[in-house]
């Protein structure tokens, strides 16, 4: 059987809402030096991937057009640079891209950005683990919060959220999970405590704290959840935000992301707590490929819970 010399791939060639998106065929990768090439089963769509194609992050991540998308992946592997010995060819795997191009039927990952893939997990929850797991867990490290403490989270059921809970509950640590009222029993099936959005939260999650208080808080939604943070008393250096990063500057709140957690230690930690079932990935809906411009449309809906993925 001949070896194909095409692969697919999602590109924009200019700035723009999700009809810019396009699927078009492009040379097979080659691995290069440290790197193998992943036949994507499944891999995310993430919030990052909506502000790289909109151009909000022109300033720190410029596109060469015609650009590409994408970092989550899991798929199994079809060719390996020489220099590489921790992979083989049919391995199956889970990591992610360093420049956006995994959205795409064929990839080539650095090694070290590659974890091999837990039999028990599925590719689509494979393919949704990194981003927003690191970012969770980036979160988590900027707050530092000790066993027996409280967290509120706003967003709670979205990607990062829900991971962020089950980082948290696994600790020991008691979580406020802000949601809307649907989501309730979505955020208690992960061991939070689900107190619902809008009018009167800060008199909810007073109540919801009761004598012991909020000791930290990670917003995931919006600068009114910082502003709500200093309103509970909680002190600057246990807020942190994802994305409000210009409210964090003024009251000297934490802005981790996922770059402070994208390490081989930090996949290989997540990989082990998925695999032994202490987080799941949990995924919500998938679409094929050339699909893309509609799990975008769910996506930045702002009402998913869990994950959004492609499969190829």
């Amino acid at each position: 059987m001949s070896t194909p010399t095409t692969a697919r791939a999602v590109r924009f060639d200019t700035y723009g809402d999700r009809d810019v998106l396009r699927l078009t065929d492009i040379p097979m990768p080659e691995p290069g030096p440290g790197q193998v090439v992943v036949a994507v089963r499944a891999t995310a769509v993430n919030p990052f991937d909506t502000m790289l194609r909109l151009g909000v992050l022109h300033e720190l991540f410029p596109a060469t057009f015609p650009s590409a998308q994408g970092s989550d992946l899991a798929g199994i592997v079809t060719a390996v640079a020489p220099d590489v010995e921790s992979f083989t060819v049919g391995d199956e795997v889970l990591g992610w891209a360093p420049e956006p191009g995994a959205h795409a039927t064929h990839v080539a990952v650095p090694a070290t950005h590659l974890a091999a893939k837990p039999a028990n997990l599925s590719w689509e929850s494979a393919g949704s683990l990194h981003m927003a797991a690191a970012t969770a867990y980036a979160s988590i490290q900027a707050v530092a919060p000790r066993a027996g403490e409280t967290v509120a989270i706003s967003a709670a059921s979205g990607g990062v959220g829900t991971i962020a809970v089950q980082l948290l509950t696994h600790r020991g640590v008691r979580v406020l999970g802000i949601a809307s009222e649907a989501s309730a029993p979505w955020l208690a099936k992960y061991g939070a405590i689900p107190v619902a959005y809008g009018d009167g939260l800060r008199e909810r999650l007073v109540e919801a704290a009761g004598r012991e208080g909020i000791d930290a808080f990670i917003d995931l939604a919006g600068p009114e959840y910082l502003d709500l943070a200093v309103a509970l008393d909680i002190p600057a250096e246990r807020i942190q935000t994802t994305v409000s990063m210009d409210r964090a500057a003024q009251i000297g709140a934490k802005t981790d992301g996922r770059h402070d957690a994208a390490t081989p230690e930090v996949l290989a930690e997540l990989v082990a707590l998925a695999a032994a079932g202490a987080v799941e990935v949990p995924v919500t809906s998938t679409y094929p490929l050339d699909r893309v411009a509609d799990a975008f449309a769910q996506l930045e809906g702002r009402h998913a819970r869990g994950k959004i993925a492609l499969v190829p």
